[in-house]
């Protein structure tokens, strides 16, 4: 496949690529962010259980359940219902765009594998409806972050940024920001997993205080690395940046969220203290998507430099002395 010079230390393959599954992928991730806020709202609001039956709703077919009987709790689920729905079927259009137009074979596989995980999701939505298990919620919680994750992925690995060669080394210590940009990854999927157990049982609030302490720390370290190292990669330092911004914001969503609700410091009504909960819900998904990018990111610029090294050793060992 030929090659072409282009910016940034990058060569630009010449094959022509569609945009459609950038551009579908784009949209899943747009879509699914408001989907977990939906589903945040029917948590914080206790009315998870106010369709009791499932697929249908009501006995009714879920697309034709009539507008004027969406009231209370019903309105909340029957719309996260609806929603998922729209989610579930733009994860199957992505998937076949990028069976038919995209030519890396991982991709295509990647873009199956969401299905799945799509499709998982809303069979266990549904059992904990049929089966009221508070275990189920909870699982379903901790998927649907991962399901936002792995469109943010997608999003990634189809935007032009990933169709081109590394040509020149962008990231020369990337050992190091690999390591600190997964692990902070990893920590705040933890973080997540304590936030879904925090919010469906009022248990594990230790666990959930410590792993912010330790996400917090991460953060601010790979902030650090990145600005001092590589502060003119605007494509790390952005996420870095915001990824600290996101994190103060978290950390003042927490705090209020937790006065508000467990103790009596803040005296604010129920629908103000639902709305904190679910946006400090959301907030910790935005930073769950930027460090993936962020990590991505430090993966690629990384190789493509430790390839460029590897290459450059070989040629001096062949060069006569």
């Amino acid at each position: 496949m030929k090659a072409e010079s282009g910016k940034g230390g990058h060569a630009v393959l010449s094959q022509s690529f569609s945009p459609w599954p950038h551009r579908l992928a784009v949209v899943l991730s747009c879509a699914t962010l408001p989907l977990l806020f939906i589903g945040g709202l029917v948590t914080s609001l206790g009315v998870g259980l106010a369709v009791p039956d499932w697929p249908t709703t009501f006995g009714y077919n879920m697309f034709l359940y009539p507008w004027s009987k969406m009231i209370g709790g019903i309105f909340y689920e029957h719309s996260h219902r609806l929603v998922a729905s729209c989610v579930g079927l733009l994860t199957i259009v992505l998937a076949v765009t990028l069976w038919l137009k995209e030519s890396r074979n991982w991709l295509r596989w990647l873009g199956i594998f969401a299905l799945g995980l799509v499709i998982f999701q809303g069979v266990l939505g549904g059992l904990r409806v049929v089966l009221l298990r508070d275990t189920l919620a909870i699982v379903h919680a901790c998927f649907a972050q991962a399901f936002f994750a792995l469109t943010v992925c997608l999003a990634v690995f189809t935007s032009a940024e990933w169709r081109t060669e590394m040509k020149n080394p962008l990231v020369v210590d990337g050992g190091k920001l690999r390591r600190l940009a997964a692990i902070t990854t990893g920590l705040i999927y933890v973080q997540v997993i304590f936030g879904a157990l925090l919010r469906h049982t009022g248990e594990r609030l230790d666990g959930h205080l410590l792993f912010a302490a330790l996400v917090a720390v991460h953060v601010v370290l790979l902030l650090l690395r990145v600005l001092r190292a590589h502060a003119e990669q605007k494509t790390l330092a952005r996420p870095a940046v915001w990824l600290a911004i996101l994190l103060g914001l978290q950390v003042i969503l927490g705090t209020v969220s937790y006065l508000a609700k467990f103790t009596v410091a803040l005296r604010w009504p129920f629908e103000a203290i639902v709305i904190l909960t679910t946006s400090h819900l959301v907030v910790g998904a935005l930073m769950l998507a930027t460090s993936v990018v962020l990590t991505l990111r430090a993966y690629r610029y990384s190789r493509g430099a430790t390839a460029a090294v590897g290459r450059r050793q070989v040629l001096s060992e062949q060069l006569p002395a």
